[in-house]
């Protein structure tokens, strides 16, 4: 499926690099250039690009108003970003993942040209294949309701998907916090997700309550400086405080904590009271921060007492934290591929039958709240068979 792609950057000399750099990736045909947002914003119409490469930091009208304008005017287009490594190119870049970006990618800044064409190239092509990908597994999704059954308890988020899980065996002292903490109450909310993952959680977490009970933590896929800013951006509109991660951090019921770009997020008890650490451990899927280790991590800490909720992005991350959150006695939400930027990573949990309900991404808090609240009025109360 060929890509039609548009340039947009107010330097010629960065235009045509990026055109020589699309080249060399298949199925991709650059269709023009714009070298304003006001220009881009009059050629959209004329020459129906699927995807824009955009600069960040223009002058007349940048990148993140040429994307309200699209938002604004419902042009069939999607736009990834390319940021330069500053404060100010991360907050505007968020602010741009926020305001309905693809992606992003950051601008590379090695001395030798050659490198940077490389890496620029490199990126792209992820990026464009993701967005290949996004195009393939979310247009057909009507269609596959008709076609699977399976499909079609998706497209009902009040129908629980699955009722057992099977313990796989070789590991008696974790069957054996699987089978303590069964059924028991929610002490924590884990939340994973990749592209599309900063306006999902927009939509999530301002509308958790301040009164939640447990802290939530937050993995979404990003490079260093930009967590910072996405924090920042979610907590302007959230009841709960919401903060990057750092190392030593203690853990507090009511706050959410967004793991830190570049590093993986752990935890661990000290004085029986959890404590958040940050570690540069090598990448899981190509991630660091990756939603399975923090996963993993929380099931160290509260066992099964958890509750898991996969939304938007690519690939499988968090797929085997789901697992062992099940495996534990713990909970899982997918979000509902109708609002997913990419139905990757829920869907790999959906198929694997590890998510106990299928949510629409409007419903998700109050799906949260609804757990959490159950289970801590009755601690007996288990998702499975009591909602």
């Amino acid at each position: 499926m060929t890509v039609r792609v548009m340039v947009v950057d107010d330097s010629g000399l960065y235009r045509q690099f990026v055109r020589n750099v699309l080249r060399k990736i298949s199925e991709v045909e650059v269709v023009g250039f714009a070298c304003t947002g006001k220009e881009a914003l009059e050629k959209i119409p004329e020459l129906h690009p699927d995807l824009l490469t955009l600069d960040v930091q223009m002058p007349d009208m940048n990148g993140l108003e040429l994307l309200r304008e699209i938002k604004k005017h419902r042009l069939p287009v999607k736009a990834i970003m390319i940021s330069s490594l500053t404060a100010h190119g991360a907050q505007v870049t968020t602010d741009a993942l926020l305001a309905g970006a693809f992606d992003f990618i950051q601008k590379p800044s090695n001395p030798d040209p050659n490198t940077n064409r490389m890496q620029l190239e490199g990126l792209l092509a992820d990026k464009i294949k993701a967005f290949q990908q996004s195009r393939t597994l979310s247009m057909p999704i009507k269609k596959a309701r008709t076609q699977s059954a399976n499909a079609r308890r998706i497209q009902n988020e009040e129908l629980p998907l699955h009722h057992t899980t099977q313990y796989p065996g070789g590991n008696a002292a974790f069957h054996e916090m699987r089978t303590e903490a069964r059924n028991a109450r929610i002490d924590a909310v884990l939340i994973g997700t990749s592209t599309g993952g900063p306006m999902a959680l927009r939509e999530v977490i301002p509308k958790l309550p301040k009164t939640l009970g447990v802290p939530v933590f937050v993995v979404q896929h990003m490079p260093p400086k930009y967590t910072q800013s996405l924090a920042r951006r979610i907590g302007e509109v959230s009841q709960l405080p919401v903060h990057e991660a750092e190392d030593g951090m203690k853990v507090e019921a009511n706050h959410v904590y967004i793991a830190q770009g570049g590093l993986h997020m752990g935890l661990e008890r000290v004085n029986r009271t959890p404590v958040i650490r940050t570690s540069d451990l090598p990448h899981e899927h190509n991630c660091r921060p990756a939603v399975d280790f923090t996963f993993r991590a929380a099931c160290n800490i509260y066992a099964g007492n958890l509750l898991g909720v996969i939304l938007t992005g690519m690939g499988r991350d968090g797929t085997e934290g789901c697992r062992m959150i099940k495996q534990l006695g713990g909970s899982v939400l997918a979000q509902h591929p109708d609002g997913c930027t990419v139905y990757g990573m829920p869907k790999v949990v959906v198929e694997e039958q590890l998510a106990d309900r299928v949510v629409p991404l409007e419903k998700m808090a109050s799906w949260i709240v609804r757990i959490v609240e159950k289970n801590r009025r009755n601690p007996d109360a288990s998702l499975r068979n009591n909602i």
